[in-house]
């Protein structure tokens, strides 16, 4: 019996490394796709655009229409209202309350969210809503009807917001529809996250993200 609990101390502080060095080497990647242009080291490290804080998931819901996730992260970890979260497996959602040790996390699985999202190989942009059904599934809205799909394309996101960085897998295309008159498809996306099986998350934290929301909230309003 101590063994086997020895075992799952020594399983659970693993998983919890993993998860760190997960978030690190994230925060590498998109911080050099970001910068590849960049002609210095020193450059680089001043001008770091993303940082991933791992997390693990506390409590979780998906049998309502507004689900939510706890996080074991909060504002003393470096944690905000409107952080993005994800998963290895893709898009998960918003960070919406913060106390220090813990936070809230609107769910991808909420009919109250919207993601920009696109299609991956071809950049045609919309917006990706959960329509309250099935906890795999959302629906992709506004492609315009000549764009180019198939079943199995990728859908991420798009970059266009203030919150996920461009490529953040949210899906791939299940079903789709050309309703007669309408310009648009109605795509049905079947999420690469499973919500049922969600233990470890990452939130991002883009540097200038106050800037870019200020800027477009004043412009916005001209």
């Amino acid at each position: 019996m101590t063994s086997t609990f020895t075992d799952y101390v020594s399983l659970k502080r693993a998983n919890e490394e993993l998860s760190r060095e997960n978030a690190l080497l994230r925060s590498q990647l998109f911080n050099y796709t970001s910068h590849h242009e960049l002609e210095s080291v020193e450059q680089y490290a001043n001008d770091t655009l993303y940082q991933f804080i791992s997390a693990k998931v506390v409590n979780n819901s998906v049998n309502k229409l507004h689900n939510y996730l706890t996080i074991d992260r909060g504002s003393k970890h470096g944690i905000h209202p409107g952080m993005g979260v994800i998963s290895a497996r893709g898009l998960v959602g918003i960070t919406r309350h913060v106390s220090k040790n813990y936070s809230t996390i609107t769910s991808l699985l909420n009919t109250q969210l919207k993601i920009s999202a696109k299609l991956r190989d071809s950049d045609y942009f919309g917006s990706l809503t959960w329509m309250g059904y099935s906890p795999s599934n959302a629906t992709l809205f506004e492609i315009p009807a000549h764009a180019k799909i198939s079943v199995g394309d990728a859908v991420v996101t798009s970059g266009y917001s203030a919150i996920f960085p461009e490529g953040i897998l949210i899906g791939t295309i299940e079903n789709f529809e050309l309703k007669k008159g309408e310009g648009f498809y109605e795509i049905d996306v079947k999420l690469s996250v499973d919500f049922n099986n969600l233990t470890y998350v990452e939130s991002i934290e883009k540097s200038m993200r106050e800037e870019q929301i200020h800027l477009e909230k004043t412009t916005a309003n001209d």
